[in-house]
């Protein structure tokens, strides 16, 4: 029993340093809490190296260690890639033992979320043509995903990726591109919106009529007008001699996930024993879950099943007011939402999850039936006399491992935010004050305002991020 109980707390989720980590955020010491996800690195173990290079990416970046986010990330993409086919012996422990023993390479939205953060790193240092770069390598991503995912209502593109490579294009005068990017996002937002809870950007019927105008395209943009007819925009003309000013928030944590136990009794008896242990311990957790497995196991006749069960953790933050005030003026905007990273969390564990519960269940059987061959085994091997209590032993100690390892994959990118929000401010050249007040629904302040100064010059572009917990 010794062993079981070891075996528990090794599979137990390492989640201390999550803690950490946000409470670092909420006090707004980046640096610390990058410190703090560093000296978490041995916590991931050698199978999670693309999770903490993802979690690493992202605290380096809100650290302002933008060229070392980079290089995190680059190593992250390159094992993704590396990763894309499984090998068959980590695949067969994984169903023997569980889901935590294969390689973690994330969900679809994460790894282009990856590409994403690496153009944003290369877009706030001013390295547009960089970021062009890699807004041409998340479209590969995206095109290469939409080939392998057949079903019309699965994540197969992402509306903000589109967004903001059409975002990084335009910046960088490649305004054709731009304009398919932004059609993309446009469709993609209406497509996915029964799932992705989130609407089509103002913006972005602005961003569609301004790039159509110039490029000539009379048929689209007369379309986008009649469509777009109440939106305001200017055209490029009006705009080379400003400079523009990008804000993204990123806002709230993203979702976690817990186990979802499920008992099955195979006979009368074990019924009432699981029915009696889930009102003796309550519902299942790190300490439960000893007692429970210790108990199946001595029974014999129980059969555990471990799902992923997602905990969204939704951001108080319904947009941040953004203001420019200087010389030339008081400029005002506010962010709107880009991406609803707990919805795309939920819609690939929804996509999943029927899968991974056939392979649950089927796992489980095989447990409990090597548990029940290893008893007769011990039986046999014992003797006449021995035989019974050995293989007795045996048995229910080979169906105690079997419950207590079982357990759910609940790994996945914590460090991102529940949503990422943007805003996109042109204004005359000059020095500005920029805040970055964020607001709850209710239209009161939420966290803390932020101030910087800014110099800004004509046909220039600069991004800024902020990050906010509540």
């Amino acid at each position: 029993m010794a062993a079981t109980l070891s075996l528990l707390e090794g599979c137990g989720p390492k989640i201390s340093h999550y803690v950490l980590v946000e409470n670092s955020l909420r006090a707004r010491d980046t640096a610390k809490a990058d410190q703090i996800l560093e000296q978490s690195e041995k916590e991931y173990g050698t199978k999670s190296q693309v999770l903490y290079r993802m979690d690493r990416g992202m605290t380096l970046q809100l650290a302002g260690r933008y060229q070392d986010s980079t290089a995190v990330l680059e190593q992250a993409e390159e094992e993704v890639d590396r990763l894309y086919t499984r090998r068959f012996r980590t695949e067969a422990k994984a169903f023997l033992i569980n889901d935590t023993e294969l390689t973690y390479e994330g969900d679809a939205y994460e790894q282009v979320m990856i590409n994403v953060l690496k153009a944003v790193n290369y877009a706030i240092t001013g390295a547009w043509n960089d970021a062009a770069v890699e807004a041409r390598k998340i479209d590969h991503r995206l095109n290469v995903l939409s080939d392998r995912v057949q079903e019309n209502e699965a994540y197969r593109d992402d509306a903000f990726a589109r967004y903001f490579t059409g975002l990084v294009y335009e910046v960088t005068g490649d305004v054709n591109n731009a304009f398919i990017a932004y059609r993309k996002a446009y469709d993609e937002y209406g497509r996915a919106r029964s799932w992705s809870r989130t609407p089509i950007p103002p913006m972005l019927r602005a961003d569609l009529l301004r790039v159509t105008d110039a490029l000539h395209l009379s048929q689209e943009h007369e379309d986008y007008r009649r469509e777009f007819a109440d939106v305001t925009w200017q055209p490029v003309s009006d705009q080379q001699q400003l400079a523009q000013v990008v804000v993204i928030g990123y806002n709230g944590r993203a979702p976690h996930k817990e186990d979802l136990f499920i008992d099955l009794p195979i006979s009368l008896d074990a019924l009432k024993l699981a029915l009696l242990t889930k009102g003796a311990v309550g519902r299942s957790n790190q300490d439960s879950r000893a007692v429970e497995s210790v108990l199946y196991g001595l029974n014999g006749r129980v059969v555990r099943v471990a799902l992923p069960r997602l905990v969204p953790q939704k951001t108080q933050v319904a947009y941040e007011q953004v203001s420019l005030s200087g010389a030339r003026g008081y400029f005002g905007g506010r962010t709107e939402l880009g991406q609803n990273l707990s919805a795309l969390a939920e819609k690939s564990l929804s996509d999943r999850f029927a899968s991974l519960a056939v392979k649950a269940v089927a796992r489980a059987a095989v447990k409990y039936s090597l548990a029940e061959g290893a008893g007769r085994g011990a039986r046999a091997a014992a003797g006449k006399d021995a035989g019974p209590w050995v293989g007795l032993l045996v048995g229910a100690l080979a169906k105690t491992l079997a419950a207590a390892s079982e357990e759910a994959d609940k790994r996945s990118w914590r460090t991102l935010p529940d949503e990422v929000q943007i805003a996109r401010l042109w204004v005359p050249p000059g020095d500005y004050e920029l805040r970055v007040r964020p607001l709850g629904r209710d239209g009161g302040g939420v966290g803390q305002e932020s101030m910087r100064t800014v110099a800004l010059q004509g046909g220039e572009t600069k991004l800024f991020i902020e990050r906010v917990l509540p």
